[in-house]
């Protein structure tokens, strides 16, 4: 007798908990699953394709957003970006621009003619005419490496920094985004050219 009163009080504490399921959880989830396909889609229709063929593709007005340091935001954009069909994480960009949120109140723009983005590591490399700035520091350079597992920026080939401190020309500078700080050096033994305006 005590057996049957255990299984039908199991039979109806599991009929409880899944009316309760039904009726306060499930409509939510797939509501939540309904958004996440219409926002994939929309995303997809976002990116208008200009060009493809076996081996590339090519998309206009590309944007990617994530996060680095667990919680500082970063934005890359181009006019246009090519995609490899044998390395599609690796995307060759034309007008490139990264924002880096560094804090709430400073943030880091680059630009160049020319770059590559890896959807993987985060990495970025910009080609000619690299401009970098923070609204307070200008650098200019042939080439520019932004790599995530580094906390500093490598500059290099015809670099020229100009600072409210002082202008910098050098081969390679070495831009620590937390502290400001500028590593400069030479690719043979030149000395380095500072002006210094006071």
């Amino acid at each position: 007798m005590k057996k049957k009163q255990l299984r039908l009080q199991i039979i109806l504490i599991s009929i409880g908990f899944s009316l309760i399921f039904l009726t306060y959880f499930l409509p939510d989830i797939i509501q939540n699953k309904n958004n996440f396909f219409e926002n994939k889609k929309t995303k997809k229709q976002d990116l208008s394709v200009v060009e493809q063929n076996d081996s590339n593709t090519v998309f206009e007005k590309v944007e990617y957003q994530g996060l680095y340091d667990f919680n500082k935001k970063f934005t890359v954009k181009s006019e246009k970006a090519k995609i490899n069909k044998d390395d599609p994480n690796l995307i060759y960009m034309t007008n490139m621009r990264v924002t880096l949120h560094i804090d709430k109140d400073r943030k880091v723009n680059i630009y160049s003619d020319s770059g590559t983005y890896n959807k993987l590591t985060y990495d970025c490399y910009f080609e000619t005419n690299v401009k970098a700035t923070d609204g307070e520091t200008e650098i200019f350079a042939d080439n520019l490496n932004l790599l995530t597992n580094v906390n500093y920026i490598k500059i290099f080939n015809n670099v020229t920094i100009n600072n409210p401190s002082g202008d910098v020309i050098a081969d390679v500078v070495d831009y620590d985004l937390d502290t400001k700080d500028f590593k400069v050096s030479m690719f043979n033994d030149d000395v380095v050219k500072v002006k210094v305006f006071k």
